[in-house]
């Protein structure tokens, strides 16, 4: 099947709920991720990106997440609690790429079922919209996100050196990962597995 960018919609599982995020819900996304340890591994910039009022985040938000041309979600617990985001964008449909990226979360739920479950969503939902080959990346220094793509079941292709500057100046190098349709079943079976021992 040829293709085409997801619609946007709500997306369902166990432990986690990501339905578009909107304007409206960022005051409450700043209060789950507007904090420096957030930042530091090189999210927004990296620490001299770190935004420390409601307004500045806000600002930086509407700006940094490709409203219009990606798939940009909220990632919400089941009790209704806003936990972080992760978007589905960078959208090659005739070569059929796509890019999950922009993904943080409260420190609170970091090695929880959250980000297992939000990437299984996610990745579901580019393949089952006929996308070959999703890419995820990460700085070069972050290593937590690192080893949790790894961890995801991703390949590591190489680092990009010097692809854009980080907030403080200096040149940042991108660790790029990427899973291909043919390794899908695989990488969601580990998925899977690791979210029922989590008990889902």
């Amino acid at each position: 099947m040829p293709a085409t960018r997801p619609p946007r919609r709500v997306l369902e599982g166990t432990f986690v709920r990501l339905a578009p995020l909107e304007q409206e819900h960022l005051p409450a996304l700043f209060r789950a991720i507007g904090k420096p340890e957030v930042f530091a591994g090189g999210y927004g910039g990296g620490p001299a990106g770190y935004r420390g009022t409601e307004a500045e985040f806000i600002e930086f938000a509407q700006g940094y997440y490709g409203w219009l041309a990606n798939n940009v979600y909220g990632v919400w617990l089941l009790d209704g609690t806003l936990v972080g985001t992760s978007t589905l964008g960078d959208f090659d449909e005739p070569n059929e790429h796509t890019h999950i990226g922009w993904t943080a979360y409260s420190p609170e739920v970091w090695a929880s079922p959250v980000n297992p479950e939000a990437k299984l969503l996610l990745l579901t939902e580019a393949f089952d919209h006929g996308f070959n080959r999703v890419k995820l990346q990460a700085d070069a220094l972050n290593d937590r996100s690192r080893a949790a793509i790894l961890k995801l079941g991703a390949q590591f292709e190489g680092v990009l050196r010097n692809t854009n500057r980080r907030a403080d100046g200096t040149w940042r190098d991108t660790a790029v990962y990427s899973i291909l349709a043919a390794e899908w079943p695989g990488v969601r079976e580990g998925l899977e597995e690791r979210l029922r021992r989590f008990g889902g």
